[in-house]
């Protein structure tokens, strides 16, 4: 079952998460997974919140989403990320869309 990972983002140092975002691709990439949403423009459809960055990102499964984010390349940028936002991950299993 694919897993994704949802990680919904507030900017506090844009240089620093400017880093972290240039070399997040190739890692992602590298445990099999793939970028559905990067940014962009989000829209509050219900509720009161503004969500920050969205990002969503597709593993194969969880073994691999966890494999992702637990990899040695990935420790090597995490604090840029922790530093330069505030914000949550989520790991979640779920179908892939139906095309």
């Amino acid at each position: 079952m694919a897993a994704y990972i949802i990680a919904e983002m507030e900017i506090t140092d844009p240089e620093t998460y400017e880093r972290y975002r240039a070399q997040t691709p190739g890692v992602i990439e590298r445990y099999g997974g793939r970028f559905i949403v990067r940014g962009g423009r989000a829209e509050t459809l219900e509720g009161d919140r503004q969500p920050g960055r969205l990002v969503v990102i597709e593993f194969s499964d969880a073994t691999a989403a966890r494999r992702f984010y637990d990899s040695p390349e990935y420790r090597e940028i995490i604090g840029l990320r922790q530093q330069a936002s505030q914000g949550r991950l989520i790991l979640v299993e779920g179908h892939p869309p139906q095309a």
